[in-house]
């Protein structure tokens, strides 16, 4: 009896966590470039010396789902949607190097290039982006940072930094609780020389809202399954005492 409770409550746990990470996704369906979260469920046997004590389940957010979201044209010029699994470098507010595919750049009032969340996008260098005051800014396709100088309407457009676009082919990452992807231990991905970005438009979010609200109705049905096996174990448990009793 004990092992059944104990495995239904943790399954529990785990379709409560999955319920989280699906609210989640369902909260960034129009987040610019998010990618859904992807939660599993695995077995953990407990053993205690040769024999399998009790076995649960263990749920957690694995990591995330890749594929492309939707491209839409905005005008914007600091608008810029990666092309193929390209990432893009952003700069934590712990001052670490993280990735996301969201594109909706400005220039913040002390010249920061940034995102729509507030974080500093990165240079090929390392460090943040940096324009001057005034100048008209554009981005290449290559994601060169170009300036131009309205006092100076004839002359050509200089570049100022490069935004660090990197592959994450073949290199392990992680979606932390803040929704961007990083690497484990805290290292880098290397510079994609080849990457290209489309200016002037977003990648949408890769979340399908109708096929994710089915799922969070699957985990509300799941964590009711569980929470009917512990019911159920109690009955079991109440009418083995009372046997008991007769006798």
């Amino acid at each position: 009896m004990d092992r059944m409770i104990y495995t239904a409550l943790s399954s529990m746990n785990a379709a409560m966590d999955r319920q989280r990470a699906i609210a989640n996704n369902l909260a960034n369906a129009s987040t610019p470039g998010f990618r859904q979260e992807v939660f599993a469920v695995k077995p953990a046997t407990l053993r205690d010396g040769s024999i399998e004590a009790r076995a649960m389940a263990r749920g957690s957010v694995r990591g995330a789902d890749m594929a492309a979201g939707r491209v839409n044209a905005t005008g914007q010029p600091l608008d810029i949607a990666a092309q193929g699994d390209t990432l893009i470098a952003y700069q934590s507010p712990g001052g670490a190097e993280i990735y996301s595919r969201r594109g909706d750049l400005s220039v913040s009032a002390t010249g920061l290039m940034e995102n729509g969340e507030g974080l500093a996008v990165l240079g090929e260098s390392g460090a943040p982006v940096t324009v001057p005051a005034g100048f008209r800014i554009a981005i290449a396709e290559d994601g060169t940072v170009l300036a131009s100088d309205p006092a100076a309407p004839d002359a050509p457009a200089q570049a100022l930094d490069k935004i660090k676009l990197v592959s994450p082919e073949g290199s392990q990452l992680v979606k932390g609780i803040d929704s961007f992807l990083q690497v484990p231990g805290g290292g880098a991905l290397p510079i994609d020389p080849t990457a290209q970005v489309t200016t002037g438009a977003l990648e949408q979010s890769n979340v399908q809202t109708a096929e994710t609200l089915v799922q969070m109705i699957d985990a509300q049905r799941a964590f009711e399954q569980r929470a009917k096996i512990i019911q159920t174990a109690g009955e079991i448990d109440e009418a083995a005492s009372r046997l008991m009793g007769m006798g």
